[in-house]
C-alpha cells in the first residue's frame, strides 16, 4: 500500500496557505492579517519578503482551517474583496488536497528513482505520482517497482507534435497538477507549455547557464573546474531561462575524473530536483518577472 505520511506541520494538520504579492505599501500586512483574525481563524505561520528595488511585497501566510468555521467559497470570497484595494495578486492553496504529479525522464534513473522514493516514503508532501512518461523504455522497471503507471511515448523525428500531443493527453488524462522533468532530455515547445497550463520543473546540470548542451560533465572536466553543481528551474519556452527555484554545488579536484564528476552531478541533481520539488509542493515558491521567491521551509 501506498505511504503518503505527513511530510511537514502543512500536511500534519487541516491548513490553508495563502500566497500575496503586490506593489509594496503601508498596511498591508496589518489588513491581511485583520481579515484572517476578524473571522476567528488562527495563524499558523507566516513569512515575508519586500523587493526594495522593484517596491513589491511577498507574503506567505498559513491559517489553521480547523479555527473558525468558514466553507472554503466564504473564505476565497472575503479574501477577493480583501486583495482589491490593494492591487494584490494572490493564490489559496488547502494542504488537506493530495497534489498530483507527473515525471518524465529519458534513459537516466537516479532522479526519477529519487523522486519516486522520497514520494512512497513520505519526504515530499502529500503528494501522488500519478504517472511516469519516457521517450524511451528502459525505465519501466523504475516505475514498477514504485506502482506508477509508466508509458512509453516514442518520438517521431519527422514530427515531434505528435508525441507532446500524446503526453498532453496523457497529463490532462491523469489531472496532473505539475510536471517534472526528471532527466528528461527533450526540450518542450512553447506550443506544448501553453497547452498543459501547468507548471514545469526542470533540472539542470550545472550553475546556468554554465556548460549547456550536450556533455557537461566532459567539458567540465576539460576546463578543470573545481565546483559543479545543479539548477532547478521552471521551464518556459526561453531555454533554460525560466525562474530558478534551487541550486547547490560540490567541490572536486584535478584528481576527479570524467566518471567521478558524473557520479558527484548525479548526486546534486537528485538532491537540487527534491528540494525544488518540494518547495512547490509545500507552495513556498512565488514567481514575479522571471524571479522565484523561495520561501524557507519550517511550516
Amino acid at each position: 500500500m501506498k505511504r503518503y505520511a505527513p511530510a511537514s506541520m502543512q500536511e500534519a494538520r487541516n491548513l490553508a496557505v495563502f500566497l500575496i504579492t503586490c506593489p509594496d505599501r503601508k498596511g498591508i500586512v496589518a489588513t491581511v492579517s485583520a481579515f484572517f483574525f476578524e473571522r476567528g481563524f488562527n495563524i499558523v505561520h507566516c513569512q515575508q519578503h519586500t523587493d526594495r528595488l522593484e517596491s513589491r511585497f511577498f507574503m506567505r501566510i498559513i491559517i489553521d482551517l480547523d479555527s473558525a468555521p468558514c466553507s472554503r467559497r466564504e473564505l476565497l470570497d472575503g479574501f477577493s474583496g480583501v486583495a482589491k484595494p490593494f492591487s494584490i495578486q494572490w493564490s489559496a492553496h488547502f494542504c488537506a488536497d493530495p497534489q498530483r504529479i507527473g515525471i518524465l525522464a529519458t534513459r537516466e534513473p537516479h532522479c526519477l528513482h529519487d523522486l519516486l522514493s522520497r514520494a512512497d516514503t513520505g519526504d515530499l508532501p502529500n503528494v501522488k505520482v500519478s504517472l511516469v512518461i519516457s521517450n524511451h523504455p528502459e525505465l519501466e522497471s523504475v516505475a514498477a517497482r514504485f506502482s506508477v503507471p509508466f508509458f512509453c511515448c516514442r518520438i517521431d523525428r519527422n514530427d515531434r507534435r505528435l508525441q507532446e500531443t500524446e503526453v498532453i493527453g496523457l497529463l490532462r488524462q491523469h489531472h496532473v497538477q505539475l510536471a517534472v522533468l526528471a532527466r528528461y532530455m527533450q526540450v518542450l515547445s512553447g506550443e506544448m507549455l501553453n497547452e498543459i497550463t501547468i507548471p514545469v520543473i526542470n533540472i539542470h546540470h550545472g550553475f546556468l547557464p554554465a556548460f549547456e548542451g550536450a556533455g557537461p560533465y566532459r567539458r567540465a572536466w576539460e576546463r578543470g573546474v573545481k565546483m559543479i553543481g545543479a539548477t532547478a528551474h521552471y521551464v518556459t519556452p526561453q531555454l533554460d531561462g525560466g525562474p530558478i527555484i534551487e541550486q547547490d554545488v560540490e567541490r572536486v579536484t584535478h584528481e576527479d575524473g570524467v566518471e567521478a564528476l558524473q557520479r558527484t552531478g548525479r548526486d546534486i541533481e537528485s538532491i537540487v530536483l527534491a528540494r525544488a520539488v518540494k518547495a512547490h509542493l509545500e507552495h513556498r515558491v512565488m514567481v514575479h518577472a522571471n524571479r522565484a521567491v523561495v520561501f524557507s521551509a519550517g511550516a
